[in-house]
């Protein structure tokens, strides 16, 4: 019997060892930082050593940035979400098909700024505990710096450079042609709720050689960078500055006035002498004093208002003149703020991408106004003599001298036209509804989304014409259509820069490549291949 006992004794003394030694655990996890890209889900990984399930523990998550910090906590076998910090609701979660064997890992959703921290994974079970610490960097690269003019400021050109959504808070620069830094204002630095930076600095710049000039935004800790770059046409630094053309006005008008008020004084004292000697001399005739003095005193008067009318003529023209300054200077700025309009949206696709969308196209003879003068491959069209034999068809430009692409297009699509050696041409997409005896010029509202180029200036058929003013003269003009986002954008190939774009446009029906050759030279536009590579 007591040897029975002693047995018990022995299988209960082994059972409890081996439950103590049983909840005996490590908690390990990543060494390294993990490095989480804003918006991606990750796993914070974290394991029980040895696998022993973790179904009866208390799994905590902290970030310990946070005073009661809590992210998430896993307990008798269900979810606590009390105290748990607001923002990681609903993007939280445990693999819990996996804790039977340890894995304790946290599934966070939709990184932002604001996750970037220390984490501990906590496990405790009856009697045991244990821990691990894992570091969090968040990587977000912001939106392509949004270049916008300012207007004169004293010293040259005002600009303002802003982009956001960044993590860490980066770095702002400006350069010149020539990748030398500028002096610029202090930068404004911003971080909203989800943790992002926005970033803008203010710089003044001077005329150069080129007058390019760029804005980079850069993060040295994740290596990413942004960049616009903004050209300013010369002609927008031969205007003095407002201020400066104000103090001249000033200037002038004080000095005219001070001489005006000089010469009044003067003719004043002089007419005081003059009376004053007339009275010695005709003390006698007071009658014909008096007269005299009031004929003094009116030719006083109107020498006076002579003064004033010539300083008031000067202001007019002055003022008229810094007017048209003014307006002329306002205009340049509308041109050229509405080219930098597509350059500055941050889903603009790089050139090279554009040309992936290349599509197949050739002339549409049926179309053809019959002064135009077609290849036979339907790749080159030109301005040439009247050809009688050709009809009418209903089908034909009667009035323009044009010709359409024989396919419809939707979707995204781009083309290229050889324009080198041409004095006037227009290119752009219509609407294959157009009316074809039009008169009047192709805009927008009637189905036409065209460029042109006559008489020497380039110019955007808008509802309003845009006159545009270009670095190079283009040879060869690329067209892309994004049909999905209402946008028509024309692109100097050799260059590989953007020249306008039409945006906010609504397509309902295929878009029709177009094409009018002018009628000042006998040139031909040519339709070339696109290599992604040229």
């Amino acid at each position: 019997m007591k040897g029975a006992q002693l047995d018990c004794l022995c299988v209960t003394l082994l059972h409890l060892l081996h439950t103590a030694g049983s909840e005996r655990f490590e908690v390990l996890g990543p060494t390294d930082p993990i490095v989480a890209v804003a918006g991606d889900d990750i796993i914070l990984p974290c394991y029980l050593k040895p696998n022993i399930s973790a179904e009866d523990m208390t799994v905590d998550w902290l970030n310990l940035d946070f005073t009661d910090g809590r992210v998430y906590r896993y307990q008798n076998h269900r979810i606590i979400r009390d105290d748990q910090i607001p923002y990681y609701g609903g993007r939280t979660s445990l693999f819990e098909e996996e804790l039977w064997r340890g894995n304790t890992s946290l599934k966070l959703t939709r990184v932002q700024g604001t996750d970037e921290g220390r984490y501990k994974c906590f496990i405790k079970a009856k009697s045991w505990y244990d821990d691990f610490t894992i570091q969090v960097l968040v990587k977000a690269v912001g939106s392509k710096p949004v270049v916008s003019i300012e207007g004169h400021r004293e010293g040259g050109m005002g600009l303002l450079c802003e982009s956001e959504g960044w993590h860490p808070e980066p770095e702002l620069v400006w350069l010149d042609s020539k990748g030398v830094h500028l002096s610029a204002g202090p930068p404004e630095i911003h971080r909203d709720l989800k943790g992002f930076y926005t970033i803008k600095q203010h710089v003044i710049v001077q005329e150069t050689d080129t007058n390019r000039f760029t804005c980079r935004v850069q993060q040295s800790r994740i290596n990413e960078k942004m960049e616009t770059e903004i050209h300013l046409p010369s002609e927008l630094f031969d205007y003095a500055t407002p201020l400066r053309m104000a103090f001249i006005v000033l200037f002038c008008l004080g000095a005219v006035t001070v001489i005006g008020l000089a010469l009044a004084i003067y003719c004043i004292h002089n007419k005081k002498d003059y009376i004053k000697n007339e009275k010695d001399v005709l003390k006698k005739e007071k009658d014909k004093e008096s007269q005299r003095e009031t004929i003094s005193t009116s030719v006083h008067v109107n020498d006076v208002l002579t003064v004033f009318h010539l300083l008031y003529i000067f202001t007019v023209v002055i003022t008229g003149k810094l007017v048209k300054v003014e307006k002329d200077l306002t205009s340049k700025l509308e041109i050229l703020a509405s080219q930098l309009d597509f350059v500055n949206t941050n889903w603009s696709p790089d050139f090279e991408t554009i040309r992936r969308h290349a599509v197949n196209v050739t002339l549409d003879p049926d179309t053809a106004h019959r002064n135009l003068i077609l290849s036979e491959d339907g790749k080159q069209v030109r301005h040439g003599e009247l050809n009688p034999v050709l009809s009418d068809n209903g089908k034909r430009f009667t009035n323009w001298s044009c010709v359409l692409g024989n396919v419809g297009f939707s979707g995204k699509f781009y083309y290229e036209v050889k324009v080198e050696g041409k004095t006037e041409w227009t290119l752009g997409v219509v609407r294959k509804s157009i009316d074809m005896n039009e008169r009047f010029r192709p805009i927008p509202n009637k189905g036409c989304w065209t460029l042109e180029l006559e008489d020497g200036k380039y110019t955007a058929h808008a509802d309003s014409p845009v006159t545009l003013l270009l670095r190079e003269k283009p040879q060869k003009v690329g067209v892309f259509v994004d049909y999905e986002k209402g946008q028509v954008s024309f692109y100097n190939v050799e260059d590989r820069c953007h020249i306008y774009s039409f945006t906010s446009c609504t397509f309902t029906k295929k878009l029709y490549p177009f094409f009018n050759p002018g009628g000042s030279d006998s040139v031909s536009l040519v339709i070339c291949p696109v290599d992604a590579t040229d």
